[in-house]
């Protein structure tokens, strides 16, 4: 359970965790303009219109921190923070270049109320209040050990708690001649960090976690971690029996406040990869946003999203200079040279059967 950069880290370790607990209070303007009311690490207001928040934006790396040591200030985690910078050293950025934060966000497809965790996103949402949203980096379990999908509820709450590993960590450590001990106490080795929350799954849990270089990818068996500062912010505020709502969404689509249609797409969790056609499952979602009239959509920039996953928020209408000539009917918003005569069959019978359903 040792992280690998742990004995280099540890003399970094107070005023990491130190500046961590300044961070979780301190607060960024969210409005520019006239310094109206602030809001605190993670908060959002809800748009008044769309399902967009937040803003993606670069800062400088400095001399001797990592590329996760830069998420973990800004609240984005490990897969976000390289999907970000894909041409940055995650263990040694260049002191100076330019970093993105990744900070910008699509609500996911599901109901404002209470915790929702979405899975391929890796991203924890909650609705603490009218018209604030939170939403927070975090790990899910890793490939073999899949956390969940269903809606179940907050429990017990625990400070400082005990873990015991489950028989099956237990039988492997024993193959490898590490047997573990039967229970952990509270301290730095208990990989539960100092918080919990016991959900009404048996044995899953949200807490905090020893070695937060892992937050931010798959990496648990089952249980979703957060940043100790995250995880102690939510345990002081959420209250027993909020709703938890865990989902799968790959493939998000929104509208902006502004009128962009957005889409975000993520990478397929590996059990779920052959168990539905990907494009298929982003001209769904896509469909189910357009409303009455159907837009200009860029359909090659739809697949290339969809076969390039790396969470940025891309526009996908087409603008007015683009504009394609008139094709043959039913076909005049699909690129014949992107899409298969099967895959041209499948989309135009979707839309068929979508728009039979509107009516």
């Amino acid at each position: 359970m040792k992280n690998p950069t742990l004995a280099r880290r540890i003399g970094l370790g107070v005023a990491l965790f130190s500046l961590a607990a300044l961070l979780a209070t301190a607060t960024v303007a969210d409005e520019s303009s006239n310094g109206t009311r602030e809001l605190p690490r993670g908060h959002f207001h809800l748009p008044e219109a769309g399902n967009v928040i937040g803003e993606a934006y670069t800062v400088v790396a400095e001399e001797g921190e990592t590329l996760l040591d830069i998420g973990r200030r800004h609240n984005a985690g490990y897969e976000e923070m390289r999907m970000a910078n894909p041409d940055v050293s995650i263990w040694a950025p260049q002191p100076g270049i330019e970093v993105v934060i990744p900070a910008q966000h699509i609500l996911p497809d599901a109901p404002r109320e209470g915790i929702v965790v979405n899975l391929s996103e890796l991203r924890l949402y909650y609705y603490s209040r009218p018209g604030i949203v939170e939403t927070y980096p975090i790990s899910i379990g890793r490939d073999g050990f899949a956390t969940p999908v269903g809606v179940t509820r907050t429990t017990v709450k625990v400070k400082d708690p005990h873990w015991s590993p489950p028989r099956s960590m237990r039988e492997e450590a024993a193959a490898r001649g590490e047997p573990p001990p039967a229970v952990v106490p509270p301290g730095p080795d208990n990989p539960l960090g100092r918080h919990a929350i016991l959900l009404g799954l048996p044995s899953y849990l949200i807490h905090g976690t020893n070695m937060p270089d892992g937050v931010g990818m798959r990496a648990s068996r089952g249980c979703i971690r957060m940043f100790p500062e995250d995880i102690e912010s939510l345990y002081e505020r959420v209250p027993s029996g909020t709703q938890v709502n865990i989902i799968d969404q790959p493939f998000k689509v929104a509208w902006s406040a502004d009128g962009v249609l957005y889409a975000q797409s993520f990478p397929q969790l590996e059990e779920n990869q052959g168990t539905f056609e990907p494009i298929i499952n982003a001209m769904e979602v896509l469909a189910n946003a357009f409303g009455e009239e159907r837009p200009p959509v860029d359909y090659a920039q739809l697949r290339r999203v969809v076969e390039n996953p790396d969470g940025r928020l891309v526009s996908l209408l087409r603008v007015a200079e683009e504009e394609p000539a008139p094709a043959a009917p039913q076909q005049d918003s699909l690129d014949e040279g992107l899409f298969s005569e099967i895959e041209l069959g499948q989309l135009s019978g979707l839309f068929t059967e979508l728009e039979a359903y509107r009516r």
